[in-house]
């Protein structure tokens, strides 16, 4: 199953940022068998209730985020499409997964977006797709869960 997370995560960091859109038929459907495949399986990869918890708050962390920038600027700051991908996340690898998720996809995000802007000649404003850097933080976090705990805070500390 790790095989299939990672294939649609690739394919959906592609379809993001070739079109700026995470397709629903994609998206929500991975949010379902996350919680399901975490429910049933014998090789879950967190326990039922982490993955019903992940899959929502990965959903309301971004929606939130999103309602508070729209109520400052009125106009989105992220789309909803990376708050579903995030809820899969969550569904699949588990709510103690979304903080490392978050941190790395917001690190090279960061760096992906001076990037983008520098290469395309784009001013702040113009939109950035994020979704890829949700998926590779998801596979990272997938392939070598905790790595920011075990590996990079000790040495920061």
């Amino acid at each position: 199953m790790k095989s299939f997370l990672i294939l649609a995560l690739l394919y959906l960091a592609y379809v993001d940022w070739r079109t700026f859109r995470l397709p629903n038929v994609i998206t929500l459907p991975l949010i379902f068998l996350g919680i399901v495949f975490n429910c049933v399986s014998d090789l879950s990869l967190t326990s039922p209730a982490s993955a019903l918890l992940g899959g929502i708050l990965g959903y309301g962390s971004l929606w939130a985020l999103n309602a508070g920038y729209r109520l400052l600027k009125n106009r989105n700051g992220i789309g909803m499409g990376d708050a579903k991908l995030l809820a899969a996340l969550g569904a699949w690898l588990g709510l103690h997964s979304l903080p490392t998720i978050l941190l790395i996809a917001s690190i090279t995000g960061l760096i992906g977006g001076i990037v983008w802007l520098k290469w395309n000649r784009h001013n702040v404003g113009n939109a950035f797709p994020f979704g890829p850097f949700l998926a590779f933080a998801g596979i990272i976090e997938l392939l070598w869960p905790q790595l920011i705990q075990t590996l990079i805070l000790p040495r920061l500390i």
